[in-house]
């Protein structure tokens, strides 16, 4: 049997107290949340969803039966809502309830303000609670961590130790290089040093608006909680967990959110879609106690000083300012490791004040000789190639050394697959020779290298400016000709 993740995390003796795993609300006043904020939201249920039985309705609110009882009767008595047998069984379970006229007005009204109609959402206090139990400031990295986490891939040990104690410092991280070192690779595999599993709401009630929080895309269930799913769990521990307020999500992985050059100020506030009358949550706050990741820093269409500028709040006190679309200002936990990625310097990117916030600047530098050699052998052998020496040393000595391209760690992977492309075009076995990687580096790298000689020798020759030349005669190099 498998366990959804609302039950396939059990409760240590250390988290009852939480938030997230205390007794589900047996009333309307455990819940938290107000008694006509609950009407209305069972009203947008039902238009939405048309006629439901009283489980079901439970179901779907992650609530007991027992706090939608006064719900259903205060809306019967107010005309909101009737009720109709559905079943044969001559008991209560047949009854299902369905709106009035009245009440299709009313839940259209409702919808106008805000349309969510998912589960109960919980307070903003205990969102906040929960948060700071869970924190990744708690978190202690190890070298052994490391050494596990990053065991097959092949990456410089002192950018390892950098990233480890990095991420003990409870401070922001930038990581920089050139494109293709890895940057963005290492960043997003941090994840997997962040230890144990999370709990997090279906949705937040902020000053009577819902704002909708757990994201399946975003918000993964643990392998732990993955692998004691099947038939292992018994029927009292099901019993058990069902009776644990099933309005959080338990058993989810710490999350790891990527941006890039798509980010724009703007996403980082609370947004109110005035179509579809929902907020969405911006993506820093979805990845509380976990790993939030800006990556290509410095391309975004705002400036980088404008967004540095925007989380030296956040970052210097742990907390961010939100505010809904009618104004209210609210206080939400900013508790990520937040990793800057970029290809330039972070003198280039922003100023002294901005630069002393940030715990580790990390750069990645290309690989040296035997390291590119193992990322090489080894990428061949996922590939099922066959590793070839000469070929190998012929690709460093005349393409990488004599063009002056750096090794980087992401030429073994690019270049064995455009060999592999090649293969399936030609209905032949992949084969790892001198000819295939010049067809597949000119293919790379378009003949830059080749004009970049050029232009380096015709600079040498005429004494003319290097940088004209690079962009006028050197473009102009038939490189096709050049490779011949």
């Amino acid at each position: 049997m498998n366990l959804p993740a609302t039950l396939g995390a059990t409760p240590s003796a250390h988290t009852t107290s939480a938030p997230a795993f205390m007794r589900a609300p047996r009333t309307v006043e455990d819940t938290g949340l107000p008694f006509l904020f609950l009407v209305e939201l069972l009203l947008k249920v039902l238009a939405q969803r048309g006629q439901l039985k009283l489980p079901e309705l439970a179901s779907h609110l992650k609530l007991a039966v027992g706090v939608i009882d006064p719900l259903i009767a205060f809306m019967r008595t107010e005309k909101l809502c009737e009720v109709t047998r559905r079943g044969g069984s001559g008991t209560d379970a047949d009854l299902a309830y369905h709106l009035t006229e009245l009440g299709h007005e009313r839940a259209r009204q409702c919808m106008a303000r805000n349309a969510y109609a998912g589960p109960a959402p919980v307070t903003l206090a205990d969102y906040r609670r929960q948060v700071a139990l869970q924190s990744v400031a708690d978190l202690h990295v190890t070298r052994a961590d490391v050494t596990r986490e990053f065991h097959d891939i092949v990456v410089n040990q002192l950018v390892l130790d950098q990233l480890g104690a990095a991420m003990n410092s409870g401070r922001a991280i930038f990581i920089h290089g050139l494109a293709g070192s890895g940057k963005t690779y290492l960043a997003e595999r941090l994840r997997g040093l962040l230890h144990g599993d999370i709990a997090l709401p279906y949705a937040i009630m902020i000053d009577g608006e819902v704002v909708p929080f757990y994201d399946p895309v975003r918000h993964r269930a643990s392998n732990q909680v993955e692998a004691a799913a099947p038939d292992s769990a018994g029927h009292d521990s099901i019993d058990k967990l069902r009776s644990i307020d099933l309005r959080w999500v338990r058993g989810v992985q710490r999350p790891a959110t990527l941006t890039g050059g798509e980010l724009t100020l703007e996403m980082l506030d609370l947004r109110f879609d005035p179509n579809t009358r929902l907020y969405q949550a911006p993506p820093h706050l979805k990845a509380n106690n976990g790993i939030f990741i800006i990556d290509d820093l410095g391309r975004q269409r705002c400036s980088p000083l404008e967004l540095m500028n925007r989380w030296i709040v956040p970052m210097d006190r742990g907390i961010d300012y939100l505010s809904l679309h009618t104004g209210h200002v609210f206080e939400v936990p900013f508790d990520v490791v937040v990793v800057f990625s970029s290809n330039f310097l972070p003198e280039r990117l922003s100023d002294g004040a901005f630069l002393r916030r940030l715990g580790y600047k990390i750069e990645v530098p290309p690989q040296t000789e035997a390291e590119y050699e193992r990322i090489f052998r080894q990428v061949c052998q996922q590939a099922g190639l066959n590793f070839e020496p000469d070929a190998y040393h012929y690709l460093l000595q005349e393409k990488h050394r004599r063009e002056d391209v750096p090794l980087l760690a992401c030429y073994p992977r690019d270049l064995i697959r455009q060999l592999l492309d090649l293969a399936r075009y030609e209905a032949a076995p992949a084969v790892m020779t001198r000819a295939a990687l010049d067809w597949a580096w000119h293919n790379y790298f378009a003949g830059a290298g080749v004009r970049r000689m050029a232009a380096a020798q015709h600079h040498h020759n005429t004494g003319g400016d290097t940088d004209r030349e690079r962009r006028d005669g050197g473009a102009a190099l038939n490189p096709m000709k050049a490779n011949s």
